[in-house]
């Protein structure tokens, strides 16, 4: 799944578990004139039942879309008060104040990758939503053009992404780049999703 034509630049690969029909991991992403919100949730275990519960965290998030994200998270730790859990990654682009945030509960990735420097992998937040609150960090930083954001599930094996996978500013070569890497070593419900700021 690509998206062009707007601020932000998006594409997208998931798969479910070999053997599964329903991918337990669910996305969301929205642009405004404001601002880009894109959020990344694997609910608890595999198939038809996670799907359940990261698909309620996009709900709500889609839901409460123009709140902070403290406020985002409470509602989706509300909404998952009586289903089993589910881990979160959460980005946020402000285009009039130029700043970027994000926060990442459980094992959802974030990758940073300014126009010129390194990049800045996130370290998440132990634990999972699952209906009360837990300690959790939101990062936020100056917003550049040019900027490159990928978040992914635990599907992703980060140690087999060589350099070369962010390198590039053109999604679709770091999507096909992706592919030929990780097709090889995917044993888990995975989803990468790739952004370009400007």
């Amino acid at each position: 799944m690509e998206s062009e034509g707007n601020k932000v630049e998006v594409s997208v690969y998931q798969k479910p578990k070999k053997g599964n029909y329903y991918c337990g991991d669910s996305y969301f992403y929205k642009e405004t004139d404001k601002e880009f919100v894109c959020a990344l949730a694997d609910g608890l275990g595999s198939g038809e039942f996670a799907k359940e519960f990261s698909q309620a965290v996009m709900d709500v998030i889609d839901e409460h879309v123009d709140e902070p994200i403290e406020k985002i998270i409470k509602e989706c730790n509300n909404t998952l008060s009586n289903k089993r859990g589910a881990v979160l990654g959460l980005l946020r682009i402000n285009f009039q104040e130029e700043w970027y945030s994000f926060t990442s509960i459980g094992n959802i990735g974030i990758i940073v990758i300014p126009p010129k420097g390194k990049r800045k992998r996130n370290i998440p937040s132990a634990g999972y939503l699952t209906g009360y609150h837990k300690p959790y960090r939101v990062t936020r930083d100056a917003l550049s053009h040019g900027m490159l954001f990928f978040m992914f599930s635990d599907g992703v094996n980060e140690r087999t992404l060589s350099s070369k996978t962010f390198v590039s500013p053109n999604l679709n070569q770091i999507m096909e780049d992706f592919k030929l890497q990780q097709e090889k070593v995917i044993d888990d419900d995975t989803t990468f999703i790739a952004m370009r700021y400007g």
